[in-house]
């Protein structure tokens, strides 16, 4: 690699004290889910303690939401031509991934969690705590897949033309053709011009 190359590189590397904190330490992997009970453990934060459950994850801001933690107050505006009124409603702020940890089933107690797997092959999560299983929770069980297309009527009329073969190796390609034209055009065209070459001028 030449100097001019780790020159660049080294420019375009963004600088990691600009860098928010949030972003230079991503989880590998998520241990906690939607559904997941989990307690506030930031000593600091107004909400430490308190226990709830999970109801949004935003992985792109490593953010949770945690039902009934972190309320605040939060202003609606109101629509004067529809008549509606503006309001002031409680609602969850979301906290910091790093905030809150996992909830052992058998203390009730936050841990934190490791993973093995069951003699079926199952990946489970284990509490270091009480060395108990922490399942996963049922509502994930119950969304259906994302990139499912469910679909009544089928496209097809006959089961037997989807196993038809349609594909013809004997069928001329139209850019064959295409093709042929073209050069056979480039060469009348090279032959007029040497034609017109040979000729004597008058």
């Amino acid at each position: 690699m030449s100097g001019r190359v780790k020159l660049m590189e080294t420019l375009m590397r963004p600088n990691r004290s600009k860098l928010k904190r949030t972003l230079l330490h991503k989880p590998s992997r998520w241990n906690i889910v939607r559904g997941d009970t989990v307690q506030v453990i930031q000593k600091n934060h107004p909400e430490y303690g308190k226990q709830g459950t999970v109801a949004q994850v935003m992985r792109d801001r490593m953010r949770v939401v945690v039902d009934g933690v972190n309320v605040a107050p939060r202003r609606l505006k109101g629509d004067a031509e529809r008549g509606v009124k503006g309001q002031t409603i409680m609602k969850e702020r979301s906290i910091h991934y790093s905030n809150v940890n996992l909830v052992d089933p058998v203390t009730g107690f936050p841990t934190k969690v490791t993973y093995s797997f069951l003699e079926d092959g199952t990946k489970v999560r284990i509490s270091k705590r009480s060395g108990a299983i922490i399942p996963k929770p049922d509502i994930l069980t119950q969304r259906p897949p994302r990139n499912l297309v469910s679909s009544k009527e089928s496209d097809t009329d006959d089961d037997g033309a989807v196993w038809a073969v349609t594909y013809d190796a004997n069928r001329p390609s139209k850019w064959a053709a295409m093709r042929e034209e073209l050069l056979k055009t480039l060469e009348e065209k090279q032959g007029a011009s040497n034609t017109t070459t040979a000729s004597p001028s008058s």
